[in-house]
This record gives C-alpha cells, sequence and structure tokens, in this order.
C-alpha cells in the first residue's frame, strides 16, 4: 500500500507538470488579446538657448511607449534651421528612445516648428522646437594696438593684440610715423624748431608746434648775467653796475658789481638797497638807512559772490593767460568770469581741471562723461562717455559716475569712474570702480575694473587721493567713508594702488591712516594724513616727519607741509599756529623754520609756491605764499623757499568769512576763495557750497615752476608732478 500511494503521487506530479508546460508553450504562441501602445514623449516643447548665425545649440528629447506592446510611428518633417541628429523612431518598442535635436541658424530671427508624430494605435504626440537667433554683437572699440572680435562660444569679447608695424594713431600730435609695437602705439618725436635760438620751441599733445618764450639765460653770479643771441643763443655779458653780488648790503658798505667786478662801495643816495613787494614800493638809500615807503593795505580788484548770485560754485581755475573759471558740484561753471564777456556752461558739470590749455569737466553733460572744452567759449574739442566705449561694464551697473580726474602726460588723462552695482538699491554704500586711460585726443587707451577686498565692502569706498608723477605713473588712495552723501570723510585704512601710465597694475599696500590728496615728488609719495614718504617704485617707506605732510609745496630742494593744526573748514584752525617749517629733500631732515611776529598766526593749509623778481639780471626767488591773521588784519605771507626767510609780508583789505580756502595764481595776481561752508578736507571738497572769490593785483608774481607748486596738484588741479626744466 505504501508503494503504491507513492506510485500514485508520483503520477500526479507529471501530470501536473505537463499541464504547467503545455500551459507556458500557450503562452509564447498566443498574444494577449486587447494591449494597448500609448506614445508620449519627456517634453512637448523644446526651447532651444539662443544661438548666431553660423552657430549651433543641440537638445534632446525621448520618444516614450508607455504600453506594453510595440508602436508603428509616422511624423511629419522637420524644417530647417531645425535639424535631426538621431533619426526618429517609426517603431517604438516598449521603454523609449533618445532623439537629439539641433538648431543651426543662418540667419537672424525666432523660429518655431511643429512636430507630429501618429502612432499605430490611434495615438498622437506633437513637439514644438522653439529657438531664437541673435545678431552677433558688436564689441566695445578696442585700445591702440588691439582689435576686439565676439567670440560666440565664450559670448564674450575677445581682445587681440594687432601685429607689430601696424600703424597707429598715437593720440599724441607730437608723435609721427606711429605703429603698433608689442601692443602699444609708438612713434618718432616730431621736431619743432622755429629757427630762433631765443624763443623754446614746444610741441602741444592736442595742437602740435608752437613757440613761447624761452626763460631768461643764467649768469654765472659774478657780475655776468645772461644774454641772449637768435643765433647763437645764450651768452654772458657784465651785469649792471650796482648789482649787488656779495652778502654786503648795507648803505654804508655793499658787495656790488663795478664794471664786470663784484667790489665792497659805498652806495650813493638813491641807490635801491631793498626790492619791492607786493605791498610795498622799493628801499632806497638816505646815508646809511635804507629807507622804504610806508606798506599799503593790499584791497582786491575784483570779487564775485556766489552766495548772493544764488549759484552753486565753490571751485576755481586761474589759465596760463588768468583767465579764471569758477564752477561746482553740478552746478553750470562760469567761463572767464574776469573777462568783459563770461560764458555760463549750459550744462552741469561735478568738477572741472586744466588739461593741454582747456577746460576738463566731469559728467558734462550726462553721468559716465568727461569733456574736454574751450575756456573763453565751453565748446568742447571732444567727449568720452565710458558706458559707450565699454557696454559691457554699463551692463554690470545701476549708475555710472565720474569721482576723480588726474593729467598723467601731455597725452594721457587718468579717469577713475564710479558705480553702483546692478542689482541694488538706490540707497546701497556698495561700489564699483573703473579705471581708464584716454590720450589727447579723448580715445580709451585702457580701462579695468578695480577688485581689491576693501573695494569690496559696503561702506563706500571712495578714492580720496589722485596723483601721477612726472613720467606719467598714478596712485591713488581708496579709503571707506565714515558718512553717508556727500561731502564725504574718509575712515582708515588707506588702500594705495599704483598703475603705470598706460594703466598696468604696478604695486598696492595697505596704510593705517585715513585717505587724503597726494603729492609726488621726487620719487617719494607723500599722502596728506601721513607722516613717512613712500618709494613710487613699490610703495616702501624711505622716511619720515615729525608732522603730518597736509597740503604740501616742494621745490626740488625742499618741502614744506602746511602747518599742523590748520585747517580749511568753516570755523576750523583754532589753534594757534606761528611756524612753517621746511624739510630737505631727498632726505626729510630739517632745512629751515619760519616764525611769524608776536601775535600772528597760521590760520589755513593752503599754501603755494610763486616766482617773485628780485633785481634785474638776477634769477626771481621761488616764495612759499600763505596767510596769516595778527593785530586784526589779515595778512599774505611770502617766504623765501630757499632758507626760510621773509620776503615780504602784506596786509589783505576784506571782511573774511572763512579762513583763506584756496588759493591761485594768475600772471601779476593772487586768487582767493572764502565763504565756503563745507568740508574741504573731504571729497569733493566744499560740495554744494556758496564761496566768494577775490582777486588781489600783484605785479611782478607769477605762478613757479616747481615739481608740486600747491594744493590739489597745482594750478587747475592737476595732480601730476611738473617736469621743471
Amino acid at each position: 500500500m505504501a508503494r503504491a500511494t507513492r506510485a500514485g503521487g508520483v503520477g500526479r506530479a507529471v501530470i501536473l507538470l505537463a499541464v504547467v508546460l503545455g500551459a507556458g508553450l500557450a503562452c509564447r504562441e498566443k498574444p494577449l488579446v486587447g494591449a494597448v501602445g500609448r506614445l508620449r514623449l519627456s517634453q512637448e516643447r523644446v526651447e532651444f538657448p539662443a544661438a548666431y548665425p553660423g552657430t549651433m545649440r543641440e537638445a534632446e528629447v525621448r520618444v516614450v511607449n508607455g504600453g506594453r506592446a510595440p508602436l508603428d510611428v509616422t511624423w511629419t518633417e522637420v524644417t530647417t534651421p531645425f535639424l535631426l541628429m538621431d533619426v526618429l523612431p517609426v517603431r517604438v518598442e516598449t521603454g523609449e528612445v533618445p532623439v537629439r535635436l539641433r538648431f543651426s541658424p543662418s540667419a537672424v530671427g525666432t523660429y518655431e516648428v511643429t512636430v507630429t508624430g501618429t502612432a499605430s494605435d490611434g495615438g498622437r504626440v506633437d513637439l514644438v522646437l522653439v529657438a531664437e537667433a541673435k545678431p552677433i554683437p558688436d564689441c566695445f572699440t578696442p585700445v591702440t594696438c588691439t582689435t576686439a572680435t565676439f567670440d560666440v562660444n565664450t559670448e564674450q569679447c575677445v581682445e587681440t593684440v594687432l601685429p607689430d608695424g601696424t600703424a597707429c594713431d598715437p593720440g599724441n600730435a607730437c608723435l609721427t610715423d606711429a605703429t603698433c609695437q608689442a601692443g602699444r602705439c609708438k612713434g618718432s618725436e616730431r621736431v619743432c624748431d622755429d629757427g630762433n635760438a631765443c624763443t623754446t620751441d614746444v610741441c602741444h599733445a592736442l595742437d602740435g608746434c608752437q613757440t613761447v618764450p624761452a626763460p631768461p639765460c643764467p649768469g654765472d653770479g659774478k657780475c655776468r648775467v645772461g644774454t641772449c643771441d637768435p643765433v647763437k643763443g645764450c651768452g654772458l655779458a657784465p651785469a649792471p653796475d650796482g648789482t649787488f653780488c656779495g652778502s654786503a648790503r648795507g648803505c654804508d658798505a655793499a658787495d656790488v658789481c663795478v664794471e664786470g667786478r663784484c667790489a665792497r662801495r659805498d652806495l650813493p643816495d638813491g641807490f635801491v638797497c631793498a626790492n619791492a613787494s607786493p605791498c610795498q614800493g622799493e628801499g632806497r638809500c638816505n646815508g646809511p638807512v635804507c629807507e622804504r615807503p610806508e606798506a599799503i593795505q593790499l584791497a582786491a580788484d575784483w570779487s564775485y559772490d556766489a552766495r548772493a548770485e544764488g549759484q552753486g560754485l565753490h571751485d576755481m581755475l586761474v589759465g596760463p593767460e588768468g583767465d579764471v573759471t569758477l564752477s561746482g558740484f553740478y552746478a553750470a561753471p562760469v567761463l572767464d568770469v574776469t573777462g568783459k564777456s563770461p560764458v555760463r556752461s549750459s550744462d552741469s558739470a561735478r568738477r572741472c581741471m586744466l588739461w593741454n590749455d582747456r577746460l576738463l569737466c566731469m559728467d558734462l553733460p550726462q553721468d559716465g562723461t568727461v569733456s574736454l572744452l574751450e575756456r573763453s567759449t565751453g565748446a568742447p574739442r571732444w567727449t568720452f562717455t565710458l558706458a559707450q566705449a565699454r557696454p559691457d561694464f554699463a551692463q554690470k551697473t545701476l549708475t555710472l559716475f565720474l569721482a576723480r580726474l588726474a593729467v598723467m602726460a601731455p597725452d594721457r588723462l587718468a579717469a577713475l569712474f564710479e558705480a553702483y552695482p546692478a542689482g541694488q538699491p538706490r540707497d546701497t554704500l556698495c561700489r564699483m570702480y573703473f579705471l581708464v586711460v584716454l590720450d589727447a585726443f579723448g580715445r580709451m587707451v585702457s580701462a579695468q575694473e578695480l577688485t581689491d577686498p576693501l573695494l569690496a565692502e559696503c561702506n563706500h569706498p571712495h578714492p580720496f587721493g589722485l596723483a601721477s608723477d612726472v613720467v606719467g605713473d598714478l596712485y591713488v588712495a581708496f579709503s571707506k567713508t565714515t558718512n553717508v552723501g556727500a561731502p564725504l570723510q574718509a575712515g582708515a585704512p588707506t588702500l594705495m594702488m599704483a598703475f603705470s601710465s598706460d594703466g598696468v597694475p604696478r604695486w598696492k599696500k595697505l596704510e593705517s591712516f585715513r585717505a587724503g590728496e597726494l603729492a609726488v615728488v621726487n620719487g617719494l609719495l607723500m599722502p596728506e594724513r601721513g607722516t613717512q614718504a613712500l618709494s613710487t617704485v613699490d610703495g616702501a617707506p624711505l622716511g619720515s616727519l615729525p608732522q603730518e605732510f597736509g597740503r604740501l609745496v616742494a621745490t626740488r630742494e625742499v618741502v614744506v607741509p602746511s602747518a599742523p593744526g590748520t585747517s580749511l573748514n568753516p570755523g576750523g584752525g583754532a589753534a594757534t599756529v606761528t611756524e612753517l617749517k621746511g624739510y630737505g629733500l631727498p632726505a626729510l631732515g630739517p632745512a629751515w623754520t619760519y616764525t611769524l611776529k608776536s601775535g600772528q598766526s597760521l590760520g589755513t593749509k593752503e599754501l603755494r609756491l610763486a616766482s617773485w623778481p628780485v633785481g634785474e639780471g638776477l634769477p626771481p626767488d621761488t616764495l612759499v605764499l600763505t596767510t596769516a591773521t595778527g593785530n586784526n588784519q589779515r595778512l599774505l605771507v611770502g617766504v623765501n623757499a630757499k632758507d626760510g626767510s621773509e620776503a615780504f609780508q602784506c596786509s589783505l583789505a576784506y571782511t573774511p568769512r572763512t579762513v583763506p580756502q584756496l588759493l591761485e595764481l594768475a600772471p601779476g595776481a593772487l586768487m582767493m576763495m572764502e565763504g565756503a561752508s563745507t568740508c574741504g578736507e573731504c571729497d569733493p571738497p566744499f560740495a554744494y557750497s556758496q564761496a566768494r572769490f577775490l582777486r588781489f593785483s600783484m605785479p611782478g608774481l607769477l605762478p613757479a615752476n616747481e615739481p608740486w607748486p600747491g594744493t590739489f596738484g597745482g594750478p587747475g588741479h592737476g595732480h601730476h608732478e611738473n617736469r621743471v626744466r
């Protein structure tokens, strides 16, 4: 029984296995009834990235069969500029099939194509292809010796240096036959010669060859004075009898020239024993005494009160012929204001300065613009707008405007643009800066965005100092600001940056003091609020003073800082300051000390260097001019820059509102600005003020031909170290 049972169980198992196998064979041989294929796309709309004619963009779409049976599909045509990189499947098994598509335009335009797929089960899909072909952008104007083309792959303008020998425009009328050399436009100096040895032939970067009077021929200091022959040039001739030649200057014993030799003589009555000053006639001998007439008070022979006129004028520029331009922060400049027919500009300007005998004005007539104007008419010689020259810069910014200007050379100008970054609110304290170098004709030499961690702080970093040296290298002093809105007050530390005359970065360093104006003399960089002179080569310290440099002046031999404790601010200068000091160059050791008379004190940071005649056949003295107060008088003080001796003190007849806040020299005249109501030691100085301007006639007085003749870089605020002959 047990065996039979087992046998019966085995039989049933064999029968069951046969049934299962048979069922499997039946499944393979007969399709499922009612199975449906479902055709769809991974996306029904494909938008290609924008392309340019001649380029291509690719995309991918997947054709999906969501059912369990294959599908046969027919498709409508894909038309140009769209192309198939893979064939659209005409039979789709279960699953998905990737299909690559391409957009390859040959012309600018917007394109759209619909491709329809119809499946064998009656299903249908629509694939919409959309794309845009943009025009290839124009690149910004490339700088000289560089061409710029648009790279469609990187979508950036790419600059390429032109081959050496390519003809170029040097942007300087004093260079001829210019060609590109290693990316820079170089030429031969134009020769200017009028055939007269007694004139100086010069070449003006904007106007070409010019002839100006030559400086006086030097004497030998031994009773021979310089003379000039138009053919032979400089020579020597006997000095007039009576010319002082030694140390003795008394009326009873003086060293004077007699027949070409220095001899000691008892001077006759009436002999000129003392030179005239602006306010006192010359002294003449009367026996042993050198008698001089009483000094007179100097009264202004011209004045202009911007407050009375309701005008926001607080800056003054004096041209080489003595013409005066008044300007202000977003005020319309008044040209030749001391002349018979003053001209008011129709546009406002942030600030103006002098360059190449013309007015250079910021943001005239619109933000981000600098214009060179004729001094007498205001007609523009050229205009440069950064947003037009570099649209890629403009795209990064919300507002673009000029912050500072500095002369680098007759054919190089530094324009430092300030901007609010794009995407920031209007009251942002974040800033961007772009340094642009222009040639004499207003064409761009170079342009770059300045970057540094200090500039990345959103505390309104600002360039409080900008200056250049005799070879045209540029120096910038940045600091954060401690207030909101103009005029801006500087905080510490200071970022010092140096660039070549073509705008190539040279060095930068961080200093602990607050930023201010900069002066450059003999390879020394002297910050207004610093006490240590820095090397223009690498920023290394080279020497120091026991006081801040302030708004200094300098000859080749001596530097004279503004007196410590004085101020340009309304109500400033409360401390009693009685000394002015000179320090020798380059070691900065003490050279001389000038001390005012009892009861007198210096009251302003304003210093100027002036040339003052001292006698026939003798070179003029270089004087340091400043102002002082004493005995209820306002005084003009002249100090000899060489030894610190007093040349003169003259009383100025005017009723002051503030300390003198700006001094400028015209041929035979001293110009003064006072009465401004805001900070003069910030930027922009005296913004929105309504100042008063005065002129005092001083025949014989001239601006000195020195490397750093005054505050803000000298007359016209050139911020440039002069090349002294």
